[in-house]
């Protein structure tokens, strides 16, 4: 799923100094019984966090314009809430690995998130090796070739390029060019974290979308097109390579879809018989307040038919009223799904919507290990607009938190 790319823009020793004293003293709101307390006897409860929360510092990129002191808060409230954490952008090649050749790494931002895992005894997940979304244009294309900015200044309009070449112009990569490519860089980036990434989401939203009367598995994707559909393999094979005692996961969205999840289990079914090291299923759970618990009891059902354990990943449910028709994640039209204003109610809805997801993850507790939620608070969300997370801008719960926290407490006395 596409986030923002920061572009940090530091402030003065002297005032980081006296913002940090101050955000010393701040943090998240006192409660009664956190989210990593409250689900720890079942499982991890973790956020992504972007390049602030891990290097403590104020940046204005896109749409994140959070001060020091903001960011000192949001800190606090991760340390004081999760107990796992995935990078919001870092880790993605088009920040990791820009540009071509041995040189062409920047890991700074990177090292940063993972030092701050390891530093606060978090257990650390890395997003993303492959995707098809913020991948360099000279990636894909052939050695020599000039490389050339997306041909659509509207991202959107460049998904939508003929092909699905995302801008990407003049002769392609061989598959022999691409493969080694994604070797060099899997091997690269999954060796410097070697044991400490502990889960790396190795390939993401390779599916397909659509209903039933989609016939193709795949995405027409320039990683379907130029190595074929065992680019999938291969990207988990060399990520194993580089770290054998890592879990590999697989990670895509909108599998509250019947149709969707038959294509991953089509996926998956083929990818063991090879004997292909993918360890876990990530659904990325992007939902709204209209997401039903037979829904999500459904999904976690069937998901838990292939057999491997389930994580989710960038877990949110959008209030917006354009966010309400779909649970798609897919970067296109993302923009106009947190437009139009909340909906009616929207704080209870929310809640309602968190409390039955919930319950239906904890009917499911045996098979779901992970859940990460897609952002710390609704400041830094992808779909602010949508205020999509249990904590509003200035971090105080909201009443979906206590929903959340209430469906542990009812569980454990369920129990007694």
């Amino acid at each position: 799923m596409r986030m923002r790319c920061s572009r940090l823009r530091l402030h003065s020793g002297l005032l980081a100094a006296a913002l940090l004293s101050i955000g010393a003293t701040a943090g998240p709101p006192a409660t009664a019984i956190t989210l990593k307390e409250a689900y720890q006897d079942h499982f991890l409860v973790g956020a992504a966090i972007n390049r602030t929360i891990a290097t403590g510092t104020a940046v204005q990129a896109d749409n994140v314009n959070r001060t020091l002191e903001q960011v000192m808060q949001d800190i606090a409230l991760v340390k004081t809430q999760f107990n796992q954490i995935v990078d919001e952008n870092d880790l993605k090649w088009a920040l990791i690995h820009p540009r071509a050749g041995a040189d062409g790494y920047d890991f700074a931002p990177a090292d940063a998130f993972v030092e701050f895992g390891i530093k606060n005894d978090m257990y650390v997940v890395g997003h993303t090796l492959v995707w098809h979304g913020q991948t360099p244009n000279w990636v894909f294309q052939a050695a020599g070739a000039a490389t050339q900015p997306p041909t659509a200044a509207d991202p959107a309009a460049a998904n939508a390029a003929p092909g699905g070449r995302r801008g990407v112009t003049g002769p392609l990569a061989t598959r022999e060019e691409l493969l080694e490519r994604m070797r060099d860089h899997i091997h690269t980036v999954v060796g410097r974290y070697k044991g400490k990434i502990k889960v790396w989401d190795v390939v993401n939203e390779a599916l397909a979308d659509g209903g039933p009367e989609v016939t193709a598995t795949l995405r027409n994707s320039l990683w379907h097109q130029i190595i074929g559909p065992d680019f999938i393999a291969k990207a988990f094979q060399y990520a194993h390579e580089a770290d054998p005692d890592a879990m590999l996961r697989y990670n895509d969205y909108s599998l509250e879809n019947p149709a969707k999840r038959e294509r991953l289990k089509a996926l998956i079914k083929s990818l063991r018989e090879q004997n292909v090291p993918v360890h876990a299923i990530g659904t990325q759970t992007h939902i709204n307040v209209s997401t039903t618990y037979e829904t999500m009891d459904e999904t976690f059902r069937d998901l838990a038919t292939i057999g491997l354990p389930i994580h989710i990943t960038e877990l949110d449910v959008n209030t917006a009223v354009r966010g309400q028709a779909n649970t798609n994640a897919d970067i296109t039209g993302s923009g106009q799904r947190t437009e139009g204003g909340v909906v009616s109610a929207a704080d209870q809805r929310q809640a309602d919507a968190y409390a039955g997801l919930f319950r239906a993850i904890m009917k499911h507790k045996d098979a779901v290990k992970i859940v990460t939620f897609w952002g710390a608070n609704d400041a830094v969300s992808w779909r602010a607009s949508g205020r999509p997370l249990l904590f509003d801008g200035n971090n105080q719960p909201k009443p979906a938190f206590d929903a959340v926290i209430r469906v542990a407490t009812e569980a454990g006395s369920n129990q007694d």
